[in-house]
């Protein structure tokens, strides 16, 4: 494959806020400025910016000291192109005006395939996975998971003690909207009593049978760990219909009420809920999501250099591959048969 001629290639963070974005534009821009000799822009709020020609400069020593800040330096959004007639077009005409030879998209599973369509139309582009919850395929691991699950294990090791002072079931509910890996892996590294998670309907009286099994044998303290996306088995417990965003996302989170409110019923116990929410994505990246953060920025400035688009960096056999950006999107990664039956190993 012939490398492409590079000037300046565009950078943008697009979907939910994550641990360690900043740390990948970080990547970016050393491989490109120090490396490469390439200016790099950085546009503001995802694809926001790109249709609404607004970016600034990304320099070296613009980005000293984000390495372990939370959030995004150039912001982010769920806007994308194709939400107009014209958002094609604008796009191309922005990187036309400021002369964007290719574009590093850093999203999830929604943006990497509004990048995916992008590229199918002649806009170069290189994929960057983002999502704490871990569910983009082909790559083992995304950064900002392994601070989602530190955070919600550091919770649910505070909520053991005053379950335990009150003799109480305490409810968590962590992020997970399709998939169950935050939940799994902050449940047995807290030592939770269950773990409901999407990839398994929950039958809410089974549930309280094990609780009270639980509590029989003396154990007066539980942690019942809920993704948000968990559902119950069909016929087993009514939840309301979530509301729906302008973006035609399910406005996912309260699960756990639910669940809590009929534990307590069933079973008599008190019963607690703790929402961990917003908490998981904000904050300092941990040390493993700040350099795997940095290796996918460098490795995404390799790939526009050797001119790989349409494609994905992955974490692949502890090392960087490049995959096919379609093939990546085409299906979520859900959390194993094996990672799920070692979990229910230390279930009530």
């Amino acid at each position: 494959m012939t490398s492409p001629q590079i000037d300046t290639i565009g950078v943008l963070t697009s979907g939910g806020d994550c641990p360690g974005l900043n740390a990948v534009i970080r990547g970016v821009v050393r491989k490109a400025e120090r490396e490469f000799g390439w200016r790099t822009l950085g546009f503001h709020d995802g694809y926001r910016g790109l249709v609404e020609d607004s970016s600034e400069d990304l320099t070296v020593e613009g980005c000293r000291g984000i390495l372990p800040r939370g959030g995004t330096i150039i912001g982010t959004s769920r806007f994308t192109p194709f939400m107009f007639d014209d958002g094609l077009a604008r796009a191309r005409e922005t990187m036309e005006t400021n002369g964007v030879d290719a574009l590093v998209v850093v999203g999830g599973e929604g943006s990497l395939s509004c990048a995916h369509e992008l590229a199918e139309a002649g806009i170069p582009i290189v994929g960057v996975p983002k999502t704490i919850d871990n569910d983009i395929g082909l790559t083992e691991r995304t950064f900002g998971f392994d601070t989602a699950v530190q955070i919600a294990t550091d919770a649910i090791d505070r909520l053991h003690t005053t379950a335990e002072s009150h003799n109480r079931v305490m409810v968590v509910e962590v992020m997970g909207r399709h998939v169950g890996h935050i939940a799994t892996w902050a449940g047995m590294a807290g030592g939770a009593t269950m773990t409901l998670i999407p990839e398994e309907p929950f039958d809410i009286a089974e549930v309280c049978e094990a609780l009270q099994r639980r509590h029989a044998r003396g154990k007066f303290a539980s942690i019942v760990v809920v993704a948000e996306g968990a559902i119950p088995a069909p016929g087993t417990l009514d939840v309301p219909e979530p509301a729906v965003d302008q973006y035609g996302h399910k406005r996912l989170g309260g699960i756990c009420n639910v669940v809590a409110a009929e534990i307590e019923h069933r079973t008599g116990f008190e019963t607690r809920v703790t929402v961990l929410g917003h908490v998981q994505r904000g904050g300092t990246p941990t040390s493993f999501d700040r350099a795997l953060s940095s290796w996918y920025g460098v490795e995404a400035a390799n790939a526009v250099a050797d001119g790989e688009f349409d494609s994905m960096v992955a974490f692949q056999g502890g090392t960087m591959v490049r995959v096919p950006l379609g093939e990546a999107i085409g299906e979520l990664k859900y959390a194993s048969p094996e990672l799920r039956a070692a979990a229910r190993s230390f279930f009530a």
